[in-house]
C-alpha cells in the first residue's frame, strides 16, 4: 500500500474520515497550485551527474546505447579502449570526484542568476548519488568516490546561497532484473516499484527535503504502477515539505504534459506560445548530451546568445528554463559550461527585473518586428521588451504597445528614450549611439515600458 493510501486509511480509522487535503487521484493531485517561488524563479539548472560521466562519450545513456541498443560507434568505443569482459560496473570506481568542492559549485551556480538547482540523484542506470539502503554497493558512498554526493551539494547549497535544492530521480531502470521481470509480465505485478523506486523517493524526500522533484523515466510504465498518485498525496499532505516541493510531470506512461505539478511535455520543450498550465523547458548547453562528453567539440555548445534566445522566448511565454551542465567524472565543471552559466548571471545582472518575477504580457512576441519578446510586472505598471539583436537603423518599432500621455521607455541599464507614437498602436522607439563599452550588456538588450496598455 503506498503512503498515500496510508494516510487516507490511518485518518479514517482515527475519526472516521479523511482529512487529506489531496487524496490519491489525478483530479485532486492536479488541483494543487504549483507553489509561487517556482513561477517566480524563472532559471534552474540541471546537472547530470553519474556513473555515465566515467565512459563520457556520446551520451548519459551510454550503458543502454552499449549493452541494449548495441550501437555499433558504442560498441567499437568500448572495443577499441576496454579488454574483454570489461563491464559497465566496472566504470564506477573511477567514479572519483577527487576535485569535486560542492562550495565551488555553489559559487558557479550562484553567479548565474539560477533560483533553484535539479541533481539527478538517480539516472536510469540505477546508481544513487547518496547511500541508499534500497541501492547496495551501486552508490556513491559504497562504491565510486565514497562520499555522500547528494548531502554534500545540499549542505553547501543552504549554507552558502539562496538557491533552492530539487533533485531528479529516475522511476525505472534498464536492467534492474526486479524492474525487467515486472515489464516481462506487462507490470501485472510491480516488485520493483515497491521494493525499490518507491522506498528511494521517500528517503530522498525525508533525508534531503529537496523543494522540487524532478521525477523522469517511467519505462513505459503507467503511473498504477509507479503508485504515483499514492505518493503525491503523501508529498502533498505529509511530507517534510509539503508546503514548498514542486513537481512535474513525469509519473508513469501517459502523464507528461497532462498530470502532475508543472509541464515538461519533451525535452527543450519550446512550444513559442503561453500555455495556460506552468510549464518548463528543459536543455542542455551541450546540444547533442546531457553528460558530459570527452569528444564534443565547441561547435556543439550553445553560445551565449543561443542561450539567452532561449531563456527569454521560454520566459516570455511563460515558462522557466532548467538549463543543464555535466560535470566530469573527477567532479569538475570544465569552463565552457562555467563560462555560459556567469554569462548568463552577467545579463541578468543588468536584465533580471524583466525576468524574476514576471508573468506574461496579453502577446509574447512582437506582432511586426522579428526578435522583439514581452513581459509584464504588473505590480511596477511595466511592460518589458526585450531585443535579441541590436537594430541596424538605430530605432525599432514595438507595435502592441497602447501608448498613453505617461509613456516612458528606458533602456534598462542606461537612460530613458525617445520615440514616437504610431496609429493605431504601437511606437518607434529611438536607440542611443554608444560604443561597446557605454553598452549595458554584450547581447539582448532590455527595454522598460510604463504608462501603457
Amino acid at each position: 500500500m503506498g503512503a498515500g493510501n496510508l494516510c487516507v486509511l490511518s485518518l479514517f480509522l482515527l475519526m472516521g474520515s479523511c482529512l487529506c487535503q489531496y487524496q490519491p487521484n489525478w483530479d485532486s493531485i492536479d488541483s494543487r497550485p504549483v507553489p509561487e517561488w517556482f513561477d517566480q524563479a524563472k532559471l534552474g539548472i540541471f546537472i547530470h551527474w553519474g556513473v555515465f560521466s566515467v565512459p563520457s562519450y556520446g551520451s548519459e545513456w551510454f550503458w543502454w546505447y552499449w549493452q541494449g541498443r548495441k550501437i555499433p560507434d558504442y560498441v567499437s568505443f568500448m572495443t577499441k579502449n576496454f579488454a574483454p569482459g570489461f563491464q559497465y560496473q566496472d566504470f564506477a570506481p573511477k567514479f572519483t570526484a577527487e576535485f569535486f568542492d560542492p562550495k565551488q559549485w555553489m559559487d558557479i551556480f550562484s553567479a548565474s542568476g539560477a533560483k533553484y538547482i535539479v541533481l539527478t540523484s538517480k539516472h536510469h542506470e540505477g546508481y544513487t548519488l547518496w547511500g541508499s539502503k534500497y541501492s547496495w554497493n551501486w552508490n556513491a558512498v559504497d562504491v565510486g568516490p565514497k562520499r555522500d554526493l547528494v548531502d554534500e551539494i545540499a549542505t553547501a547549497l543552504r549554507k552558502n546561497t539562496d538557491l533552492r535544492l530539487g533533485l531528479y530521480h529516475s522511476q525505472f531502470e534498464w536492467f534492474h532484473p526486479l524492474f525487467r521481470a515486472d515489464a516481462a509480465n506487462n507490470f501485472k505485478t510491480n516488485v520493483f516499484a515497491t521494493e525499490k523506486s518507491l522506498p528511494e523517493l521517500y528517503e530522498l524526500i525525508n533525508k534531503y527535503k529537496p523543494e522540487l522533484l524532478w521525477s523522469d523515466g517511467d519505462g513505459d510504465a503507467p503511473d498504477q504502477y509507479w503508485n504515483s498518485t499514492g505518493f503525491l498525496a503523501w508529498l502533498y499532505n505529509e511530507s517534510p515539505v509539503r508546503e514548498t516541493i514542486v513537481t512535474n510531470d513525469r509519473w508513469g506512461k501517459g502523464s507528461i504534459c497532462t498530470h502532475g505539478g508543472y509541464y515538461t511535455c519533451t525535452d527543450r520543450y519550446s512550444p513559442g506560445h503561453l500555455l495556460k498550465h506552468k510549464w518548463e523547458s528543459c536543455m542542455s548547453i551541450d546540444k547533442r548530451s546531457w553528460g558530459f562528453r570527452r569528444e564534443a567539440a565547441l561547435s556543439d555548445y550553445l553560445t551565449i546568445e543561443e542561450l539567452l534566445k532561449s531563456f527569454i522566448e521560454t520566459v516570455s511565454c511563460g515558462g522557466n528554463l532548467l538549463m543543464n551542465v555535466g560535470p566530469t567524472h573527477d567532479g569538475r565543471i570544465v569552463p565552457v559550461f562555467e563560462e555560459r552559466l556567469r554569462q548568463m548571471g552577467q545579463w541578468l545582472k543588468v536584465n533580471g527585473e524583466g525576468i524574476y518575477n514576471t508573468t506574461a504580457w496579453r502577446v509574447q512576441n512582437d506582432s511586426v518586428t522579428p526578435g522583439v519578446w514581452y513581459t509584464s510586472k504588473p505590480q511596477d505598471k511595466a511592460v518589458y521588451a526585450f531585443l535579441l539583436s541590436w537594430p541596424d537603423k538605430g530605432s525599432v518599432v514595438l507595435a502592441d504597445p497602447i501608448v498613453s500621455a505617461s509613456t516612458q521607455v528606458v533602456l534598462v541599464g542606461n537612460k530613458p528614450l525617445k520615440f514616437d507614437v504610431l496609429k493605431p498602436t504601437g511606437l518607434q522607439v529611438y536607440l542611443p549611439t554608444l560604443t561597446p563599452n557605454e553598452m549595458p550588456c554584450s547581447w539582448a538588450w532590455t527595454l522598460r515600458l510604463t504608462g501603457i496598455a
